[in-house]
This record gives structure tokens, sequence and C-alpha cells, in this order.
């Protein structure tokens, strides 16, 4: 087995079928080495070809809320303000907290999903 640049998705294909070989490879073995590498090779490929977009919080709240049939009178009555949720789901204001506490426990979106922080 060869360890090299994976161009295309061919080899990214090939490279995902050898790590799955070596994946129960001994600590300190050659093998161990020729996954590692194959696994940092497909990351690059992957981080390259087919990178996760970044998704703001707000697209977020706006996606969950497409999906589940939320409309903004609901964000309005969960967050206690129609003025408030208009400047939330126009970009005008940002989600405090404690509104994200309150969106993760009532309309169960992951905190996470919604803080506008980057994860490394």
């Amino acid at each position: 087995m060869n360890v090299h640049v994976i161009r295309n998705d061919d080899d990214l294909t090939a490279a995902l079928r050898d790590i799955d070989t070596l994946w129960q490879a001994q600590t300190g073995s050659a093998d161990e080495d020729k996954r590692d590498a194959l696994i940092a090779l497909v990351a690059a490929y992957e981080d390259k070809h087919y990178a996760i977009p970044k998704v703001s919080g707000l697209e977020t709240l706006k996606f969950c809320m497409e999906q589940n049939g939320k409309t903004q009178s609901d964000l309005a009555s969960l967050l206690g303000s129609r003025s408030r949720a208009s400047e939330i789901l126009s970009g005008r204001r940002a989600l405090t907290l404690d509104q994200i506490r309150t969106l993760a426990r009532d309309w169960r979106i992951p905190a996470a999903a919604l803080l506008e922080v980057e994860v490394a």
C-alpha cells in the first residue's frame, strides 16, 4: 500500500478503503504511520473539496423555524416581545445568552448552533 497525494474522488475512495484495512494497526507500527498519514491526507482533501459552510446563529434559527413550522409570532411569544423577535430575525439585534437558552430548552435547538463564535 502506497501513500500518495489525494487528487480526486477516486483517490479519496481508495484512501478511505486503505484506512479501513489499517484501522486496527498496532501502536508504533509502520501500518499505524500509514493510517495516520492517510487520515491527514483525507482530512486535507475533504476540507478543500467538501468544506462544510459556516452558518450564522441567525441562519440556524431561521432554518429551524422553517423546518418546524414556527413563525415570527411564535418567536415573539417565546421571547415575550414582538419587536425583539422582529429585530432578531432582521439581523438588527443578536440573540442574548438567555434567549439562546430559552430556544435550546423550548425549541430544542442546540445552543452551540445559535452562538456567534468560532469553534476550533
